[in-house]
């Protein structure tokens, strides 16, 4: 069985819906430990999960395995719920974790036990991009966040040096070719140097349900940089629109600033 890290909602509190997490390179699954708790805090169930180790280069076997780590995750959660899987069900992936939801999304049917409701891709990789350089230089493309640069540092499990190598151009021409029908946030640093804002903007533009965030000042790592919190809360914004046919629950009016 694969393992995962879990975030429960508070006690006394209805569950809102499942969120399940696959991370990118490098990472591991304390990498989202602050993301979890935020969410969780907020009522909703989060598992996160290892992102599968089989070669992207392959892409279906990656995407097999990716589909098999995704269906243990749900039926261990609906497992253990006493009316079964609390939805909306998401998917949330960074990174290479994006990518392979994007392109597992683009192929697979809806009738699959994993289909979820909604997904959540963060920091998208662009054609051929790469970061090379110190540890040091690494941090700097994944996170300006101490904090977040402290965990990473601070985590054994954690690969340097993962973002040396780009994601394979077969799964990202999946990825950014996929017309999935479910909504869709997609989460974008403009201070990444690993995205590419263009494609990223197309992509959202064909998609049949999408919503694109471009973060001010954040880096590689979208959900952990800097701006983690406002992130959080889009996020949340996301997912409690699905609740109201993506219609958001508070309209702003601001004057100039």
């Amino acid at each position: 069985m694969t393992q995962s890290t879990d975030y429960h909602a508070p006690d006394g509190l209805r569950t809102r819906g499942t969120v399940i997490v696959v991370p990118g390179r490098g990472e591991t699954r304390a990498t989202y430990a602050r993301f979890g708790s935020r969410l969780a805090y907020d009522a909703y169930r989060v598992r996160v999960v290892d992102l599968p180790t089989a070669d992207p280069t392959a892409i279906a076997p990656f995407l097999d395995a990716l589909a098999r780590r995704l269906s243990e995750a749900i039926d261990g959660i609906a497992a253990e719920a006493p009316d079964g899987l609390p939805r909306p069900l998401v998917l949330v992936g960074s990174d290479l974790g994006a990518a392979g939801l994007a392109a597992l999304l683009a192929g697979a049917s809806s009738t699959t036990a994993w289909w979820p409701q909604a997904a959540v891709l963060a920091g998208l990789p662009g054609n051929g991009s790469r970061a090379g350089g110190r540890w040091e230089d690494e941090l700097d493309i994944r996170t300006h966040c101490p904090t977040h640069r402290g965990v990473l540092t601070g985590d054994a499990s954690v690969e340097r040096g993962a973002l040396a190598g780009a994601v394979p151009q077969d799964l990202l021409d999946a990825a950014y070719e996929s017309a999935a029908g479910i909504p869709q946030l997609l989460l974008v640093g403009d201070a990444d140097p690993l995205a590419d804002r263009d494609v990223i903007a197309r992509a959202a533009k064909t998609l049949p349900k999408a919503r694109l965030t471009v973060v001010r000042g954040a880096h590689h790592d979208v959900l952990n940089d800097l701006q983690h919190r406002s992130v959080a809360a889009e996020v949340v914004t996301f997912l409690e629109a699905l609740r109201n046919e993506l219609a958001p629950a508070i309209t702003v009016e601001t004057s100039a600033w």
